[in-house]
């Protein structure tokens, strides 16, 4: 084995940073905060598909989110309502605003035919069909319910396409990180419950738009379809998607955390991570290619190093009406690993590893317990 001098170097201090990290937590690092918003409530039932009423069973969830990340002492949860009461969606994301939030996710129930079943989790954008400018209209309709409705949104009509437009401006630059976040609570929604998986989408939600942070609502299944209604109004199917969840939520925060500690580690340059690279063993997995994900956007950029900050081998493609920015490709997880840390360096500070194989995304997970090639 050849030696690797850049890697123990900067591994050695990042446990030396992490260690006190946690040593000091309590005392030194701003908690991480997380608004919780159960959808709906008060004179608004949100959707009864089935006699079930949304905005109880949403409560519920939230209430059981906040339980299990309450049992975390670097974790301060906030509630939009604990009750059930009806709050403006311009006051659900203020409060957000306010407390300075690291995230806000909004829980509710989809409803549809009763055929239509499964979980998905949207960030805010364009609508990329039909279907998903439903579900933000349903969700939005809730504006007509508030006094002086036509002042706070300035004009906004959920029923024109055209008003969905601007909305999306304020949280270009959250995008990633709340694609980061569903695509987390999307694969424990089917990994872990076996749910089915209606994928992380984009759709123009005002609850989303007006907060200034990360932010994600998630529509947990569909109260119309009598099999997933049921589901969802038990207390068992109500704690499995809370704690899916809450996980997704802690996983988040952890890799946010550990992003943040590797800017503080010396700036590495070009010429260092090739030689690090060249005297670092190879691990390489037959079949896999890595590449790192720098960024997600509507924007379509030419993949140019000076859109991503010098940064060369830069691809792109697009994926449910997002356009996923790329650094690096090889089979090689030991380079790709130190192309992350290059890419952090350069200021991509939420930055991951992706894997594919035969073209198609697979979960790093899987490809790293798989067997050394």
């Amino acid at each position: 084995m050849k030696t690797k001098p850049l890697s123990i170097f900067v591994l050695a201090l990042g446990l030396f940073i992490l260690s006190s990290f946690t040593l000091h937590n309590n005392s030194t690092i701003k908690p991480f905060v997380v608004v919780l918003d159960a959808g709906h409530g008060g004179k608004d039932p949100g959707n009864t598909g089935n006699g079930y009423r949304e905005a109880d069973i949403a409560l519920s969830i939230v209430l059981e989110i906040g339980k299990e990340l309450e049992k975390l002492p670097d974790i301060k949860v906030i509630y939009t309502r604990k009750t059930d009461v009806f709050i403006d969606l311009w006051e659900r994301a203020a409060i957000a605003n306010r407390a300075d939030a690291d995230l806000f996710v909004s829980v509710h129930c989809d409803a549809f035919t009763n055929n239509a079943y499964g979980a998905g989790t949207f960030v805010l954008g364009l609508h990329a069909n039909k279907r998903n400018m439903e579900v933000a209209k349903k969700e939005n309709e809730v504006i007509f319910l508030e006094d002086n409705h036509e002042e706070k949104y300035a004009g906004y009509d959920p029923n024109s396409p055209e008003s969905f437009i601007g909305l999306t401006l304020m949280q270009e630059e959250y995008l990633d990180q709340s694609i980061m976040l569903a695509s987390l609570i999307q694969s424990n929604f089917t990994n872990k419950l076996q749910r089915k998986d209606r994928s992380v989408k984009q759709a123009g939600f005002i609850v989303l738009h007006q907060s200034y942070m990360p932010s994600v609502l998630v529509e947990t299944g569909f109260l119309t379809n009598k099999k997933e209604g049921a589901y969802l109004n038990s207390k068992k199917g109500q704690k499995e998607m809370a704690k899916a969840i809450a996980e997704a939520i802690k996983s988040y925060k952890d890799n946010i955390q550990l992003a943040t500690l590797d800017s503080k580690n010396p700036v590495i340059t070009q010429e260092e991570i090739d030689n690090a690279i060249e005297t670092t063993e190879e691990k390489i997995y037959k079949d896999v290619t890595f590449k790192v994900q720098l960024a997600a956007s509507s924007k379509k950029l030419a993949t140019k190093p000076y859109n991503f900050k010098g940064l060369k081998q830069i691809s792109r493609s697009k994926e449910d009406g997002l356009y996923k920015y790329y650094y690096g490709e090889t089979s090689n997880y030991n380079e790709i690993h130190l192309m992350k840390k290059f890419a952090r360096e350069k200021g991509y500070s939420t930055c991951y590893i992706v894997a594919f194989k035969d073209g198609k995304k697979v979960k790093l997970s899987e490809v790293l317990k798989s067997e050394d090639k």
